[in-house]
C-alpha cells in the first residue's frame, strides 16, 4: 500500500509539474515591441520617447534591445518666464542623450493570459551619443535685439530673454561616452497580446569630456550623470 501511495503521489506531482510546465510554455511569449515616454529626474518632467524590443532567450529570459532620447537638465537650472518671456539664466547649452541599450530581461512573476501584473528585472547597458547644442539668448543693445548663442561675455543686463529653441542646430557638437541601467517593469494588459505598463529603474552614464551645460562660473561641468527614472509605455507581443 505504502509503495501504491508513494507511486501515486509521484505520478500527481510529475503530472501536476508537466501542466505547469505546460502553461508557463503557453503563456510565454516569443517577442515584445513597445514605445512610449521617459520621465527622469534631470529632465525636469518628460525626458523623451524610448523604444523597447525584447526577443525570447529562454523560458524566463529574455534580449532586451532599448533606445531613448532624452534631454539632460544640470540640476541647477531655474527657468524663469513672465508675460513676455521665458529664460534660463546662465544656461550655456542643451544637452541630449541617444542611448542605445542591450541587456538581459528575467521574468519574475508572470502573469496569467488576460489578467494580473508580470514584474520584470532588467539589467542593460550601452554607448550614448550626446548631442552639445547652444543656448539661444536674446541680446538687447539699445534698439538692437539680436538671437545669439549664450556667452559668460555677456553683460546679464544686455539678456533680455531666450532666443529660439530651433537656433544652433548647425553648431552641434557629438559627445561620446556609455551607460548602464538596473530596473523593475510592471506589465498590464486586458488581452493576451497586448501590454501596457511602466518600468522604474536607476541609470549611470559618463562621456569621455566633461559637458558645458551651464556657465561653469556658477555650475561646474560634468561627465558623470545619473538619475532615477520611470517609462510609461504600451505595445504588442507575439
Amino acid at each position: 500500500m505504502k509503495k501504491f501511495i508513494l507511486c501515486l503521489c509521484g505520478c500527481t506531482l510529475l503530472s501536476l509539474s508537466a501542466f505547469a510546465q505546460a502553461e508557463e510554455d503557453e503563456d510565454a511569449y516569443e517577442s515584445e515591441i513597445s514605445y512610449g515616454v521617459n520621465l527622469n529626474t534631470n529632465a525636469g518632467l518628460i525626458g523623451g520617447p524610448m523604444f523597447k524590443y525584447s526577443r525570447k532567450a529562454s523560458n524566463n529570459m529574455y534580449h532586451y534591445f532599448y533606445l531613448e532620447i532624452v534631454n539632460v537638465k544640470h540640476p541647477k537650472e531655474n527657468r524663469i518666464s513672465n508675460q513676455i518671456t521665458t529664460l534660463t539664466p546662465f544656461k550655456q547649452n542643451y544637452l541630449f542623450a541617444v542611448r542605445p541599450q542591450y541587456g538581459r530581461e528575467l521574468v519574475l512573476f508572470r502573469k496569467a493570459p488576460e489578467q494580473g501584473v508580470q514584474i520584470n528585472a532588467i539589467l542593460a547597458a550601452g554607448p550614448t551619443i550626446g548631442l552639445v547644442k547652444p543656448y539661444y539668448i536674446q541680446q538687447t543693445r539699445g534698439r538692437d535685439t539680436r538671437s545669439v548663442p549664450y556667452s559668460p561675455n555677456i553683460p546679464t543686463n544686455e539678456i533680455s530673454g531666450s532666443g529660439s529653441f530651433f537656433d544652433g542646430f548647425d553648431e552641434m557638437q557629438f559627445k561620446l561616452g556609455a551607460n548602464i541601467k538596473a530596473a523593475v517593469s510592471f506589465e498590464l494588459g486586458t488581452f493576451r497580446n497586448s501590454v501596457t505598463g511602466f518600468e522604474v529603474g536607476v541609470l549611470a552614464e559618463g562621456f569621455t569630456n566633461n559637458i558645458i551645460i551651464m556657465d561653469p562660473r556658477f555650475a561646474p561641468s560634468q561627465k558623470v550623470f545619473t538619475s532615477a527614472y520611470v517609462n510609461i509605455y504600451f505595445g504588442s507581443r507575439r
